[in-house]
């Protein structure tokens, strides 16, 4: 029988992923819902015989005694939900990614988290994808050899970068970053859930071990891979644009090999697999794979990447500023006003998070 609650505010695509994972755990029951648009709602409730719905997050929290929140909602919502979900005696918080529009934003609602003693987690679910998961076994086996540098590419630093800088910190084992040196471009730039984000840039950092990471955006690619880990005696390839998720690791004196993930966390279950993983930690009282600490990091990453450009040379770590230099820049008129005007937008803010990443 179900001894703790759980419920969900932002009814979208990435809700109903959260409301996978509660389904599946034998020791949380999903109570409530909440998004201001009532399709969603009531869509919502009967697909996970949801009791109880709430056009009000605030309501729900209210009224209901909850042990765990997930926040599926647009990014620029994430501070006031968290603080206020935090502030009304849970347990935990699965929050979506990345994690806040601005740094200060960032630190903030982990801080609440923290002074709330609750559990935080974001949801980088690709630490449970099985892919990902054997590309780091095989550097623990020695596959290459010594890991020396780690390379990705996505659209852009914020929305996909979030997940990237994440995964080069789970193949590192978390080893804290000293320094980064970028250069970011609007160019080609878009919102993200209302959110602007860079059209092209490049994101160069290292590791207190001494890894080094790239990260570059827009029109880039690595012939095809998504990630790849270079060791001194080899190379793996994540997600290697041939069809779905792939691992394939170059080793010395050998040509390309594709490890089977038989077995493993595919995709598309990678989130209930946080969930579930965040129910465990909460019960055994360990920490979980996808803690705020961690995000943290990755979200250092993201904004040090913008104040790098902003001021056109390195960043020692920590991170000195609060808010987003991008943001600012694009505010500011710092850069390029034409820019600005020819940006793509994604509509209005709203609680939906539906069908993303």
């Amino acid at each position: 029988m179900a001894t703790l609650k759980a419920g969900i505010i932002g009814c979208g695509g990435r809700g109903k992923s959260h409301a996978k994972g509660y389904a599946e755990s034998e020791g949380v029951e999903l109570v409530a819902c909440a998004d201001p648009f009532e399709e969603s709602r009531r869509e919502f409730a009967g697909e996970f015989d949801v009791k109880r719905t709430y056009e009000n997050y605030q309501e729900m929290l209210e009224k209901e005694d909850l042990d765990f929140v997930s926040v599926c909602v647009w990014t620029g919502l994430h501070r006031e939900i968290v603080e206020a979900a935090a502030g009304s005696g849970i347990k935990a918080i699965h929050s979506e990614k990345p994690m806040a529009p601005t740094w200060g934003d960032a630190k903030a609602l982990y801080q609440a988290a923290v002074d709330n003693d609750v559990v935080i987690t974001f949801c980088h679910q690709r630490r449970f994808a099985g892919p990902f998961v054997k590309a780091k076994a095989l550097v623990k086996e020695g596959a290459i050899g010594k890991l020396t540098r780690l390379e990705g590419t996505c659209p852009n630093m914020f929305d996909w970068g979030t997940h990237w800088f994440d995964m080069f910190f789970f193949y590192n084992d978390d080893v804290s970053a000293e320094w980064l040196i970028a250069q970011i471009d609007a160019e080609g730039g878009k919102e993200v859930f209302g959110v602007p984000v860079e059209g092209s840039g490049v994101s160069w950092f290292r590791y207190q071990n001494g890894v080094e990471g790239l990260l570059a955006t827009g029109g880039t690619g690595l012939q095809g891979a998504q990630n790849r880990l270079i060791g001194t005696d080899g190379i793996i390839e994540v997600n290697s644009g041939r069809g779905q998720a792939s691992v394939r690791v170059l080793r010395a004196g050998s040509g390309w090999e594709e490890p089977s993930v038989d077995g493993m966390v595919n995709s598309r279950d990678a989130t209930a697999a946080s969930v579930l993983d965040l129910v465990d930690a909460v019960q055994t009282g360990r920490e979980p794979e996808l803690s705020g600490r961690k995000a943290m990091q990755a979200t250092e990453l993201i904004f040090a990447t913008y104040e790098s450009s902003r001021r056109r040379g390195k960043i020692i770590l920590p991170l000195d500023v609060d808010d987003s230099a991008l943001l600012t820049m694009l505010e500011d008129g710092t850069m390029d006003a034409e820019v600005q005007e020819g940006r793509k937008t994604a509509g209005p803010m709203r609680m939906d998070r539906s069908g993303r990443n």
